[in-house]
């Protein structure tokens, strides 16, 4: 059975359910920010959220899915620290490669993405009103 055409709508909503994949992956990196473990496997890296382009073959509008969420390849920042309870034989602790300011730009632009598409919606939605009161 062949699905329906996508709406406006479902277009919104398919991108704000993306930019908050965005906005929760950047959250999750400041949450991280300076967290310390006891090797490098162990120690936090930062995630990102890929998106890919999705056509819709009924009505030929293209819209975003998130085709996964991905953990960085940056390596821990190696210290020398021999006093703190995770340090290693060598007195090594790895702390998590997020760059808080690169994560703050990411959160505050998947959240002015969102917030247009929800000023688009209520625009629309503003519209479709205007025009039912015309008949």
């Amino acid at each position: 059975m062949a699905q329906p055409p996508l709406t406006m709508f479902d277009m919104a909503r398919r991108a704000m359910s993306a930019q908050l994949v965005r906005m929760n992956a950047a959250s999750s990196n400041l949450a991280n920010a300076g967290s310390v473990a006891g090797s490098e496997q162990a120690a936090y890296r930062p995630i990102r959220a890929v998106f890919a382009e999705q056509l819709d073959t009924a009505s030929g509008l293209s819209t975003v899915r998130v085709d996964a969420v991905v953990r960085s390849d940056a390596a821990p920042i190696r210290q020398h620290d021999p006093d703190h309870p995770l340090a290693d034989a060598e007195g090594m602790v790895w702390t998590a490669p997020v760059d808080e300011n690169a994560e703050m730009v990411e959160m505050l632009d998947a959240s002015r993405q969102y917030q247009n598409l929800v000023e688009a919606l209520s625009t629309a939605k503003q519209l479709m009103l205007e025009t039912m009161r015309m008949k």
